[in-house]
């Protein structure tokens, strides 16, 4: 039936005509956007996703910045430790040579003093931005390095690096060791060195009460061989009263010797003489033991303060002083460059994890553009052959007319 009121074929070949411009439409909408889903009216659950990861590349953004930050606070602290470590070890060299009678130890004092002096002159620079690792001025700095999301919410993690304490200002004499046989102690008593010879060398050191009261965080730290043990005080050995300090140090030190587990040596503590170690070398090879004393208040290095080789005592002490001290900054540097590997290794693993989510995030939203162009040419035929169908629909009422004449 034909009707000049109701034309059904024109009817379909609009709406078919409607349904080829929405998708032609939509086709150029990713072809100018470069995306299947910009918009959340074009799937709300992708779209939702896609925008919660986009914030965390961003976030991820800011914290490489924080990582690149780190790493470069890290690398100066380190720098500067190796550099210490050097200074030490030439400051050594002229410790030993002053261990020889045939020579000026007084020019060799003021080379010594210079050393220290260019130490405090690393030190003291080696900040990054503002932050400075190695003067004691700071315990630790939390760098930024992870956003971990989970069902619960969102939380940062940091990488904790520890500050190392390089300066070597603070020192204050306590004269507190005493007693020794055969070694040398120094005219503070806070400095001495024994010589245990193998096969039975003995000898003995005794802690006394000290010039100026113990504090908590007083340090006494003795090396044997390669080998270092340290006894600090704290504040429940301090409420105990000076008298028992001796004691407490003594047999906290004892303990610490015993640790090490070094052959041949023996170190025995009796009750009976307050506050005294008596060492034994039964080994097969000579033993060196030096001890320092450190206050609470002094650097890292402050008892480089007490090295004095203008006395041929003086540098024997200053001799087993270098070899801990020398371990202070090695001990620095080392733990500085772990700390700087962890930042680096963190900061490649951001990097690589960013360039992950962005491309899941282009996988979920990106349109294809191979398709979309196939589907673009498609899209215009049938624009064309709808236009067409519309306009032979349309001249299906003058059609109708021509049964009239």
């Amino acid at each position: 039936m034909s009707s000049i009121l109701t034309n059904n074929s024109a009817m379909v070949a609009l709406q078919t005509m409607k349904s080829i411009n929405a998708n032609l439409n939509k086709t150029q909408s990713e072809i100018s956007t470069g995306k299947s889903v910009a918009t959340a009216r074009d799937n709300a659950a992708v779209w939702a996703i896609s925008k919660t990861m986009e914030s965390d590349v961003k976030g991820f953004q800011g914290i490489s910045d924080s990582l690149a930050l780190g790493s470069s606070t890290v690398e100066v602290a380190r720098q500067a430790s190796e550099t210490v470590t050097d200074l030490l070890s030439d400051m050594k060299k002229k410790i030993v040579a002053a261990q020889e009678d045939n020579v000026d130890r007084g020019k060799i004092q003021t080379d010594i003093v210079a050393l220290r002096d260019q130490i405090n002159s690393v030190v003291g620079a080696a900040q990054y931005n503002g932050l400075n690792l190695v003067n004691g001025s700071n315990t630790s700095v939390d760098i930024l390095a992870s956003l971990d999301r989970s069902s619960t919410g969102v939380t940062a993690s940091s990488i904790t690096v520890n500050a190392q304490d390089l300066s070597t200002g603070g020192y204050v004499a306590n004269d507190v060791f005493a007693s020794s046989t055969g070694g040398t102690i120094s005219t503070d008593a806070d400095t001495f060195v024994l010589a245990l010879d193998q096969g039975g060398g003995t000898d003995d050191i005794e802690f006394q009460d000290g010039a100026n009261a113990w504090a908590a965080g007083d340090k006494i730290t003795m090396r044997i061989g390669d080998k270092t043990a340290s006894y600090t005080i704290t504040s429940s050995d301090v409420d105990s009263g000076a008298n028992s300090m001796p004691d407490l140090i003594a047999v906290g030190m004892k303990n610490a010797i015993d640790s090490l587990g070094i052959s041949g040596l023996t170190v025995d503590y009796d009750s009976g003489t307050p506050g005294t170690l008596s060492f034994t070398n039964d080994g097969t090879k000579d033993l060196s033991v030096s001890g320092q004393y450190r206050n609470a208040g002094s650097g890292g290095l402050g008892a480089l303060a007490t090295i004095d080789v203008s006395t041929a005592s003086g540098a024997a002490l200053a001799l087993g002083a270098i070899e801990g001290l020398e371990q202070t900054a090695i001990d620095a540097a080392s733990a500085f460059g772990s700390a700087q590997t962890r930042v680096d290794t963190q900061a490649k693993f951001v990097s690589t994890l960013s360039d992950a989510l962005k491309s899941g995030i282009g996988s979920m939203v990106d349109a294809d553009m191979e398709e979309t162009s196939a589907r673009l040419q498609a899209l215009q035929v049938q624009q064309q052959l709808a236009t067409q169908a519309l306009s032979i629909a349309n001249q299906a009422p003058q059609n109708i007319l021509s049964l009239f004449r």
